[in-house]
């Protein structure tokens, strides 16, 4: 074995498997929040979710100002009616605003509980409940993760992982109230090239916000990597 592996549970084979992607003519549900999301069945997600206090208020404040301004311009007044404008003004978004978003997270903010190894478990527990589960990483105040439900919605997962969690990780805290923010970030995954992106993309976040091996955890499925690296070096390299 790998001097940077854990011993697996099971391989990803199961994961990499169930994959499955949008389906342009496929019936889709829309509903939004500060964020758009839409809903599929049997789909792969890339999914976010951060802690309450990993975003400052005032950035919030400002990055959702530019956002609704930017959308006003487009003649556009939510977030889900992005995907009626063009191919370039639609990356053009995400470039701007989705993007800025993840930077702000991997800057640190807030107390960074998952920081805390014993504090990760509660929630590693949680995510390998889930069979279908691809790449993730637990970074200090927040998760990536790449996940296909089966037989449930993406909202009864991130119950699982969220809701069933937070009484855990505050008892280990010794307090109590809100841990987690309430709305994720949500992306079906588009095609086999795009699930590739975000599995480099989790395995290179901890690597590129600097993190030491003790700061985050990372794996596939129920495979765990004690260095991020490892995990990027297992994946296809990026054409071109």
């Amino acid at each position: 074995m790998n001097r940077n592996e854990t011993q697996p549970l099971e391989t990803l084979d199961s994961a990499e498997a169930e994959a499955t992607f949008f389906r342009l003519h496929d019936d889709l549900a829309t509903h939004h929040g500060h964020l758009p999301h839409w809903r599929q069945d049997r789909v792969t997600y890339f999914v976010t979710t951060r802690l309450a206090d990993s975003m400052p208020q005032e950035k919030i404040s400002d990055w959702k100002n530019g956002r609704d301004a930017w959308l006003a311009s487009r003649g556009l007044q939510k977030p889900s009616e992005v995907h009626r404008l063009p191919e370039d003004q639609q990356h053009e978004f995400h470039a701007t605003f989705t993007q800025q978003w993840h930077r702000w997270l991997d800057a640190g903010f807030g107390e960074c509980v998952l920081r805390r190894p014993d504090v990760r478990d509660v929630l590693i527990v949680r995510l390998l409940v889930e069979s279908s589960l691809d790449t993730w990483v637990i970074m200090p105040n927040h998760l990536h993760a790449l996940i296909t439900p089966d037989g449930r919605t993406l909202g009864d997962v991130m119950q699982s992982w969220k809701g069933g969690s937070a009484f855990e990780i505050n008892r280990l805290l010794g307090r109590t109230g809100t841990l987690w923010q309430k709305e994720p970030y949500d992306h079906i995954v588009r095609s086999e090239a795009q699930l590739l992106h975000y599995r480099r993309y989790i395995a290179e976040n901890p690597i590129k916000a600097r993190l030491q091996p003790h700061e985050y955890a990372v794996g596939q499925g129920s495979k765990r990597f004690k260095e991020a690296s490892a995990l990027a070096e297992s994946l296809p390299k990026p054409c071109g």
